[in-house]
């Protein structure tokens, strides 16, 4: 099969089954790029939601650009892999301040621009500008590995060069964007990971891994994730007008940027006893008599590399305990909010959803 007979019956595929989604509708740079970033690690079902509130909330870059953090993050609320996040705040204001609120044009000018990696780049300079250059992401992995028999380990980073040069040779030269959507959709519709839809193939004939009964075995993937558990125990502490302490995170670990409570973490399960030494340990309560669960359980929340079981406890605060608290260095970043200022703040989904039970 040659090059222009694959790209001709790929796109020919992908007219007849694609997805009608709002990005593909548009050629404007700004809402392919909002996608593209929504998209990354995220299922168009879950993303959609997300994608169609940025565009009515911030319909032009410079409105992204001009937004609060707190209220992109707010808006961003639930998507995960909130760095995401604060990336594409960066790259509008980037867009704004450097280029006049015009994306740039090449795919070289859009690598320089924050969040931005060689995917992205590719997928906005192909859809927007029609610039000739491949899209690689885990579908065209999947597709291209199997069609070709390419057994390089997609978990090494050497690899990603040899499939971006055979989707290089096989992309349309006239119609760039066409092939990069119809590659991706036809991974994720029909060159699906489990299952793959083979006897409906245009491609059954030339596909190595259906010739060779190797489906499951291609694409290689060698690395297994280590996944950390960690044990939370959010402190839900109250002063005398009734309101809630929180904490933003900083950086160096998940959600920076999102409020959440203070806590004590752990590598296993504290006891009542244990919670108590670590409070006069980390912020100075040595009179706490009363540690009440007010959740009734505990929550498990799932991250790529992370394991996280939340439970909520209740500590009653005397007016002393207020002050060491409010005087204490490790308490930095904190700071009382009643619940309408809650409910403005942003915060990782595990907090909403303890905020949906109790409030």
């Amino acid at each position: 099969m040659n090059n222009k007979h694959f790209a001709k019956l790929l796109i020919d595929w992908y007219e007849t089954n694609k997805r009608a989604l709002p990005w593909r509708e548009s050629s404007d740079p700004y809402r392919i790029w909002l996608s593209e970033v929504i998209l990354q690690q995220t299922r168009v079902a879950q993303g959609l939601p997300y994608y169609e509130a940025f565009v009515s909330k911030y319909p032009k870059v410079e409105d992204l650009a001009a937004a609060p953090a707190d209220e992109v993050m707010r808006t961003w609320q639930g998507l995960g892999y909130y760095s995401r996040a604060r990336n594409l705040h960066a790259c509008a204001q980037q867009v704004v301040d450097l280029y006049g609120g015009k994306f740039p044009e090449t795919y070289e000018q859009l690598l320089q621009l924050k969040g931005i990696g060689s995917y992205t780049a590719a997928a906005i300079a192909s859809f927007a500008f029609k610039e000739v250059v491949p899209v690689v992401d885990g579908n065209v992995y999947r597709v291209l590995a199997r069609i070709f028999g390419i057994e390089a380990d997609i978990a090494d980073a050497k690899t990603k060069q040899i499939f971006e040069s055979k989707a290089a040779e096989l992309i349309s030269q006239e119609h760039p964007d066409a092939f990069n959507q119809a590659i991706m959709e036809f991974g994720a519709l029909h060159c699906t990971p489990h299952n793959p839809l083979c006897m409906t193939c245009p491609f059954q004939q030339a596909c190595v891994a259906y010739r060779g009964g190797l489906q499951r075995a291609l694409p290689v993937k060698s690395k297994k994730v280590k996944v950390r558990t960690r044990h939370f125990y959010y402190l839900i502490m109250k002063d005398e007008k009734e309101r809630l302490l929180v904490k933003q995170r900083q950086a160096g670990d998940i959600w920076q940027g999102l409020y959440d409570f203070p806590l004590i973490e752990s590598e296993s399960p504290l006891d009542t006893e244990q919670l108590k030494a670590a409070l006069k340990t980390t912020f100075g309560l040595d009179r706490v008599t009363t540690v009440e669960d007010v959740a009734g359980k505990t929550f498990k929340h799932i991250l790529t590399h992370q394991r996280i079981y939340a439970s909520f406890v209740s500590i009653s605060l005397t007016q002393s305990d207020i002050s060491k608290i409010n005087q204490n260095p490790q308490i930095a970043h904190n700071e009382w909010v009643n619940e309408a200022k809650l409910e403005e703040l942003p915060k990782p989904i595990l907090i909403e959803k303890f905020l949906k039970i109790m409030i």
